[in-house]
């Protein structure tokens, strides 16, 4: 009886392997609100992916909680490829530093797939402060405190890259939150805070009209928007980068098989040009990667900002 039991047990997990995949449509979980650059190219290589798997791809907005809500349910689904999602920075590296408790555990509880962008950020200035982020770091060592920095929201990749500087030039320049890069370029534009570290669209036009300064770039390459501003390292602080970015998970415990299939699916849509286009129009650089390439930045990237966190001792409830 047991001999009987074991080979139905074996004959039903072999039916199951042996569907094809996908056998359903696929839910791509954006944890990020419509219009923004992650749901833009969620959007821009979901039909891509659904044309070579042959099944629908559908794209899901579940925002909240700074990514997390959504990337939660992708975390909870069951490991078999039709649930994935799209995760940021933020749920992936720098929240289990920034949160008393999280839902999910980003390295335990998911599979990466591949990378999908980076989004650059650029260290602004009004025109009335130095002009070279030597020039900067010379004026806050002079007098601590006393230049601002505005950057787009509590906890986030820009406010970590503003508290990374004063880390690695060993200065204190204060941190002024706001809601989202837009207001803090206008306020830097209009003198009422001294610098500001933005997403590159909120600031580019500003820049190229010269009414804004952009002092370095936060990527370790220039990048094709802005080809003639320089990365900190080449404005004088070697080491330097903080970039935002996000990347596609699957639950954990999903075969690799499917990981594998669904990472190349990913990579190929996001090299098509007109899928390069629209994400540099909206201030992100395509950047597809291996799954286990990209499950090293996320270990890197945890334990950069873990530093980081601690260091300007930011808190999150």
């Amino acid at each position: 009886m047991r001999i009987f039991s074991l080979c139905i047990s074996f004959l039903l997990c072999t039916s199951v392997l042996a569907q094809p995949y996908p056998s359903k449509p696929i839910r791509f979980i954006v944890s990020f609100p419509p219009g923004g650059s992650s749901d833009l190219i969620s959007r821009a290589i979901a039909p891509r992916m659904s044309e070579k798997l042959g099944q629908p791809v559908i794209v899901e907005n579940r925002p909240g909680a700074g990514g997390m809500i959504g990337v939660d349910v992708v975390a909870k689904a069951p490991p078999d490829g039709h649930v994935i999602g799209l995760a940021a920075a933020g749920a992936l590296s720098s929240n289990i530093h920034l949160y008393p408790t999280m839902p999910f555990h980003p390295e335990k509880d998911l599979a990466p797939l591949s990378m999908l962008a980076m989004i650059p950020f650029f260290l602004v200035a009004h025109p009335s402060q130095p002009d070279s982020l030597k020039g900067v770091i010379d004026a806050a060592k002079a007098k601590p405190g006393a230049l601002s920095y505005g950057h787009g929201g509590q906890g986030s990749t820009m406010h970590l890259a503003g508290e990374l500087l004063n880390m690695m030039a060993d200065i204190k320049v204060q941190a002024v939150p706001y809601k989202g890069s837009g207001p803090v370029s206008a306020d830097v534009l209009g003198g009422q805070v001294q610098l500001g570290v933005v997403d590159v669209p909120s600031a580019i036009a500003n820049v190229k009209a010269g009414k804004l300064r952009a002092l370095a770039v936060t990527t370790k390459r220039r990048i094709t928007a802005a080809p003639d501003v320089p990365t900190f390292e080449e404005a004088g602080l070697p080491g330097y980068e903080a970039i935002g970015w996000f990347g596609a998970v699957a639950p954990a415990g999903t075969p690799s098989q499917i990981v594998n299939r669904l990472n190349q699916e990913i990579r190929n849509a996001l090299s098509a040009p007109e899928v390069r286009e629209r994400a540099l129009s909206a201030g992100a650089e395509p950047f597809p990667s291996t799954p286990e390439e990209f499950a090293a930045i996320i270990r890197e990237e945890t334990k950069k900002w873990g530093e980081v966190v601690k260091t300007a001792g930011i808190k999150l409830q």
